[in-house]
């Protein structure tokens, strides 16, 4: 039950930015694409760039929710004790890292469009997800090491006895 949980969890998680990706987004590119015929050109680069680096980074999050859910497969059938196990946490450490790296970049041209928007919270919002993808790909080293760790202890106790 509290696999089945998870797993609906991570799926809720997804679709909301699955429809941000489908709906929302590619609106936002034909209005900055409309914007470069006019006198506002140059925002619309800054926010096409955005854009870019918000579709790009949609990549490694899916594959960190698909490594997720892999992690819980082999939680169910009793292999979470594994190689498989750390090696799908090392992966979403990598997709999370990842994913601060390319905000990181957008930073910069999210600062702009606050400026210019004269709306602080934008990169208040960039910074969130900077923060909360750091916590993430820390969260998951620490338990990586933890399983290694366990993974070592379960091997030993299994050669003693």
């Amino acid at each position: 039950m509290k696999i089945l949980f998870l797993r609906v969890a991570i799926i809720a998680i997804g679709v909301p930015i699955l429809a941000l990706c489908i709906f929302l987004l590619p609106k936002i590119a034909i209005e900055a694409i409309g914007q470069l015929t006019t006198s506002g050109a140059n925002m619309a680069y800054v926010v096409l760039g955005i854009l870019l680096i918000m579709y790009i980074s949609a990549i490694p999050f899916y594959l960190a929710l698909y490594q997720g859910l892999k992690l819980l497969n082999y939680i169910d059938r009793n292999e979470a004790f594994s190689e498989l196990s750390v090696k799908a946490l090392r992966k979403v450490r990598n997709f999370s890292a990842v994913i601060s790296g390319l905000y990181i970049l957008a930073l910069p041209l999210i600062y702009i469009v606050a400026d210019w928007d004269d709306a602080p919270g934008l990169l208040l919002i960039g910074m969130v997800i900077i923060g909360s993808s750091m916590v993430i790909a820390v969260f998951s080293a620490v338990l990586k090491k933890l399983l290694q760790e366990a993974i070592r202890i379960k091997t030993e106790n299994d050669l003693t006895v």
